[in-house]
């Protein structure tokens, strides 16, 4: 035994000084993040011999920003806009020259930004530097074309809206807060979304408060050097005026009792339910936020024993799904899934119930979380080989907090977790008085 014990030991104590190490950084590229004088900040990532760059303008508006009743839907409006062109560049001039070039753009809105991005060769970068910072500053449309927008993105709302799983969400949404504007969709009130035809004066000045440089971060990532790239940020953005005032967005009261909600859907589908917590905003020196991120996967994710029951071994559910929200503003860690039989809802409700009670007093095991920690690190990792992957791996955090560091600095503290740590945050989230059911049935 005490030969055994010796080798034991040398085996052990290796590990446990390596995991007290600090682990190797994320993002191994270089980096380089520089504020020109109107706040406008950049980020530059290197990726010698790719040929490629990705190029992001990053709004930091979304719908959180929609604070003015009636006017819900502009954030996500302005993705769509923002393709109407400008004096120099009107819109065919603007998809003409990039056309030209080989070049792949889109753009999204969320709750708490609106990312545009453009995908190109690295010898176009340029080009592609001019057409953006000229539509930055000086968008232009006519009011025939704002109502032409309008109308579309109306057509877009009643277009998801056919959509139970969008219905649900929009319901749940309304359900879950009070006063913060995360209680709309991105897509924004069907009735405001209506009435955007009327609202071209309001669309000029929602433009001129938000699309400012102090509002708006660059993410240039790709087969660039820092200095050349900063020296064309500067030339063409260095005039773009700072004025943007951030909105006061009211702060949810906090939940005290727990909440339920019947959403009757006008077409065939089979019930969807949803259950809701409120969740602290994403802070990565909030421990406790952090460890609902390994908390969420290892209770509901595809390796969990509820994931195991109700899809895989019962298959009373389509699907089984959760998320905890990453926001500036506290948001919510949500659990959903599509059940197949009608008459089963309440057993599938019971069975999440029973699974957020059980990590509440139940610690998971320290080599399942290992696991978990090694699959959210590798996963990231993966999703770091092209230009493309890096930056809209990155846009959402940075987005958020504001820079680069947030994100080496979650997957630093992932690595600290603990199962105390997670089981705390079970307590923490899973508390009933803050909880937010939602049912979806076809109406009768």
């Amino acid at each position: 035994m005490r030969i055994r014990l010796t080798l034991l030991v040398f085996v052990v104590l290796p590990t446990l000084a390596q995991a007290q190490e600090t682990p190797a950084p994320l993002i191994t590229y270089p980096t380089h993040t520089e504020t020109l004088a109107n706040g406008l900040k950049t980020i530059v990532i290197s990726m010698p011999g790719t040929g490629l760059v990705s190029y992001w303008s990053i709004v930091r508006t979304g719908s959180r920003d929609e604070v003015e009743p009636g006017h819900t839907g502009f954030a996500h409006f302005f993705e769509h806009m923002m393709f109407r062109g400008t004096e120099r560049y009107p819109a065919d001039a603007y998809n003409d020259e990039l056309t030209a070039i080989g070049a792949s753009r889109n753009a999204y809105t969320t709750d708490d930004l609106t990312a545009y991005y453009i995908s190109v060769a690295a010898e176009d970068l340029e080009l592609v530097m001019d057409l953006e910072s000229d539509r930055f500053r000086n968008l232009a449309y006519p009011e025939s074309d704002f109502r032409t927008e309008a109308g579309a993105v109306y057509g877009e709302y009643r277009k998801n809206v056919t959509n139970p799983l969008f219905a649900m969400y929009e319901a749940l949404l309304d359900a879950a807060f009070e006063t913060h504007t995360y209680g709309h969709t991105t897509m924004g009130y069907e009735e405001d979304i209506a009435a955007m035809p009327s609202m071209y004066d309001y669309s000029l000045g929602f433009f001129s408060r938000f699309y400012r440089p102090d509002n708006t971060i660059l993410l240039i990532v790709g087969d660039v050097e820092a200095e050349p790239t900063m020296a064309l940020v500067r030339e063409r953005y260095g005039d773009w005026q700072a004025g943007y005032a951030a909105p006061a967005v009211p702060e949810e009261p906090e939940q005290t009792e727990p909440r339920r909600i019947d959403v009757s859907f006008d077409g065939r589908t089979l019930p969807i339910v949803a259950i809701a917590y409120k969740l602290d905003a994403f802070d990565p020196a909030n421990r406790g936020r952090v460890a609902a991120d390994l908390l969420v996967e290892t209770a509901f994710g595809s390796t969990s024993d509820i994931y195991k029951q109700l899809v895989i071994d019962e298959q009373v559910v389509e699907f089984l799904a959760a998320d905890a929200d990453r926001n500036r503003d506290p948001g919510l860690l949500m659990i959903y899934s599509r059940v197949k039989d009608p008459e089963r809802v309440d057993y599938v409700l019971d069975a999440i119930e029973a699974t957020t009670e059980r990590y509440k007093t139940t610690p998971v095991e320290i080599d399942s979380l290992a696991a978990l920690k090694s699959r959210l690190r590798y996963g990231f990792l993966m999703g770091l080989e092209t230009p493309d992957a890096v930056a809209r791996g990155l846009a959402r955090m940075i987005a958020i907090a504001g820079d680069l560091e947030p994100v080496e600095a979650l997957y630093q503290v992932y690595e600290t977790m603990t199962p105390a740590d997670v089981q705390r945050a079970a307590e923490t989230y899973f508390d009933t008085n803050k909880r937010t059911i939602a049912v979806l049935r076809a109406a009768q």
